[in-house]
């Protein structure tokens, strides 16, 4: 494993209130659906395009596909946000995932690895799924291109849309289609009612393989005993959410040993109910136990929310300092699903950029 380098920076705490400042923090993020992370307006001109049955008035549009800002948790309202009827063509893909990368600049996204699942994309019009998933990583390289943003691509199988043996199929073909920019699996979606332990052979034949990471998201809704089955039966290095580990001590200590980081949510969790106090929120807890935490969004889009949002919920609610939030970037870089020699360079490119965010904010004048 690489090796992290300590940093201290010395920054007036005060100024992280300030959300241009925030806005302006480079950012790493490892848990982001690209299905959840769709530029609004985008998807607002595409309904339109295709006569969809969607409210014609922008604002109206907005209500209806977004959860409501600063609501109350309702996990079934925030899941039936949820659409895969936006695409009749595959230009409609190309134009939705470009958009999308391209707001990522908007948060100082530096590096990232936005998953997705090829289902979402093809289903509704049986588009071939190989072809949906490179015309997806086509369509996000070439903004990240234009807006100088680091990404990789994980592909996710979601519980609820595909059994096993269907998974074992597409995973099959995308092993075959040997494409360079994705480095990981993810199991997404119902988590209470398909545990680890159905999707058993799907994984021990991806770790067997070893062409691809793994992560899982577990203990968002259920209990520790399922991020344990995640790690024994799925082979996971990493855990999507994983706020139940709280309630694990020893479940801690395993996944700080083996350096198992946990991709959490704050905005997320507290919309859909999984942690429903954002003041509580355990994320602040396991990083003093030493669990590896990133913070991330999970679906901003969806949300109505941002990176940025969660980061300043981090200083607001967990009084987190600048050497803070670097610190959890740092856990971000070396849990990514890329080799160490590339972790030690994505480290030292991201401390030139706070280094120039720290150049330009450090003055008396914000």
């Amino acid at each position: 494993m690489a090796k992290k380098k300590e940093i201290e920076i010395n920054f007036d705490s005060q100024k992280l209130n300030n959300r241009k400042i925030i806005e302006a923090f480079p950012k790493i993020e490892l848990h982001r659906h690209l299905e959840g992370a769709m530029h609004v307006k985008t998807l607002y001109d595409i309904s339109l395009k295709n006569n969809l049955s969607y409210p014609t008035s922008f604002d109206e549009f907005q209500n209806e596909v977004q959860f409501p800002k600063d609501s109350e948790p309702d996990f079934l309202v925030f899941l039936s946000k949820f659409k895969n009827n936006w695409y009749k063509i595959y230009e409609d893909i190309e134009k939705v995932c470009y958009e999308s990368v391209k707001q990522l600049a908007r948060e100082s996204i530096f590096y990232i690895e936005l998953r997705f699942s090829p289902e979402h994309y093809a289903l509704e019009n049986n588009f071939d799924r190989i072809e949906v998933t490179k015309l997806v990583i086509d369509a996000c390289n070439k903004a990240a291109k234009e807006e100088n943003i680091n990404v990789k691509y994980l592909i996710t199988f979601n519980r609820a849309k595909q059994d096993q043996k269907e998974m074992i199929k597409l995973y099959k073909k995308l092993a075959k289609a040997n494409i360079p920019d994705i480095v990981g699996i993810d199991l997404a979606g119902d988590e209470i009612h398909y545990p680890p332990k159905d999707f058993a052979k799907l994984f021990t034949e991806i770790y067997n393989d070893g062409l691809y990471k793994i992560t899982v998201h577990a203990g968002e809704v259920t209990p520790a005993s399922q991020i344990w089955d995640a790690i024994m039966f799925l082979y996971a290095s990493r855990i999507g959410h994983g706020v139940a580990a709280i309630h694990d001590q020893k479940l801690q200590m395993y996944l700080k040993e083996k350096n198992i980081a946990l991709e959490q949510c704050i905005t997320s969790n507290h919309h859909t109910g999984a942690w429903p106090d954002e003041k509580t929120h355990p994320c602040a807890k396991l990083i003093e136990a030493g669990v590896p935490v990133t913070i991330n969004t999970d679906d901003p889009m969806i949300q109505n929310s941002d990176l940025t949002d969660d980061y300043l919920k981090l200083i607001k609610y967990f009084s987190f300092d600048l050497n803070k939030l670097i610190s959890i970037n740092k856990t971000a870089i070396f849990s990514a699903f890329i080799d160490d020699k590339e972790k030690v360079k994505l480290w030292d490119k991201y401390m030139e950029k706070i280094k120039e965010f720290e150049k330009k904010f450090s003055s008396n004048s914000l």
